[in-house]
């Protein structure tokens, strides 16, 4: 290896996980406003292997263009290597972490040795957690915190003509689907948080897990469909979405809200009928919302769980593991 070049994954052409390279690419220049971070651990997450499949459920003019070849990922943690003039606030040596540049596509990403990445997009990484647990937290708890604390931003949404308004939860009850995955483990911490009655609902395996992180009430999926149990539910949090999410309108109080992460919903109208709101918002890089998540994981009041860790070399691994689904927590690459 060079000195201006480093490992990453790359991708040269779309696919299942065995398109993932670990080959040389060269270290990313600096640009102003950018910090280099030299990574320490990167997290895994669903827009990673969307991209490796070239978007294909998205709608073609939703696809952006691809320029092979393509280092994937977002989420890192490190130390900074290098600070571009005009950076104010991070100095050589500092510890950080972030969600780099989602949801545009940029010239360095996650998945290597080295990242170049906008100062505004990062934060410090909590002192009291590691570099695995950093990188396991930007995403998710962005789009846990996006959805439910406070957007953040005023960018138009791409998924709805108004804006995403999250609701009060002081003394709610929420309910969170797909409770034990990336974003439902942090959306049931920052849920209880925020003073709210919170209803776990994933498979049984993960009960345990749950309640430690505050969950008041469980409902086991594969036993009993949680739309027949939950009812008077102040805010549900569909973090799976898709078509099916429709169904959780049943477990609504009239005047209750509906979240969905992903696209798919299709039941507007009865929603209307029964007085539901109805939103989404895309994630988008905030180093000022991670360090406010920073301050709550470094004093414990929130965690990020690590469903397990992969080298770099090995991501393709780690994307097989994310396949298998039933993840509790983060999946995370480590880099030597």
């Amino acid at each position: 290896m060079s000195i201006n070049t480093m490992k990453a994954i790359r991708l040269h052409e779309f696919g299942g996980p065995e398109v993932l390279r670990y080959e040389e690419a060269p270290i990313p220049e600096l640009k102003p406003g950018e910090v280099l971070i030299r990574v320490h651990a990167v997290g895994i997450n669903p827009p990673d292997w969307y991209l490796r499949e070239g978007y294909k459920d998205l709608p073609p003019e939703w696809r952006p263009p691809v320029p092979f070849p393509v280092i994937l990922g977002s989420d890192v943690s490190g130390v900074v290597e290098a600070v571009a003039t005009d950076v104010q606030g991070f100095s050589v040596g500092d510890e950080v972490f972030g969600m780099v540049r989602f949801p545009s596509f940029g010239e360095s990403a996650a998945y290597a040795e080295y990242v170049a990445a906008p100062a505004s997009d990062l934060a410090l990484k909590p002192a009291g957690i590691d570099h695995m647990h950093a990188a396991g937290a930007p995403m998710a708890g962005l789009t846990a915190w996006q959805f439910l604390i406070e957007l953040g931003h005023s960018e138009a949404n791409p998924l709805q003509p108004e804006s995403h308004r999250p609701v009060p939860l002081s003394g709610k009850t929420v309910l969170v689907n797909g409770a034990a995955g990336g974003v439902g483990h942090l959306a049931v911490q920052l849920a209880k948080w925020k003073g709210a009655h919170v209803i776990a609902v994933a498979s049984g395996k993960h009960e345990s897990f749950l309640r430690e992180l505050g969950a008041d009430e469980f409902i086991d999926y594969t036993k009993s469909p949680p739309e027949d149990i939950a009812h008077d539910v102040d805010l549900v949090l569909d973090t799976l979405g898709g078509p099916t999410t429709g169904r959780f309108l049943r477990t609504l109080k009239r005047g209750g809200a509906l979240f969905p992460v992903f696209l798919g919903f299709s039941d507007a109208e009865e929603a209307a009928k029964l007085g539901v709101m109805v939103s989404m918002t895309q994630v988008r890089s905030n180093g000022p919302q991670l360090a406010e998540l920073g301050r709550l994981l470094d004093a414990g009041t929130v965690r990020d769980a690590i469903d397990s860790m992969f080298p770099l070399a090995d991501a393709r691994k780690a994307h097989e593991r994310a396949a298998g689904g039933h993840i509790q927590g983060k999946i995370v690459l480590t880099v030597e």
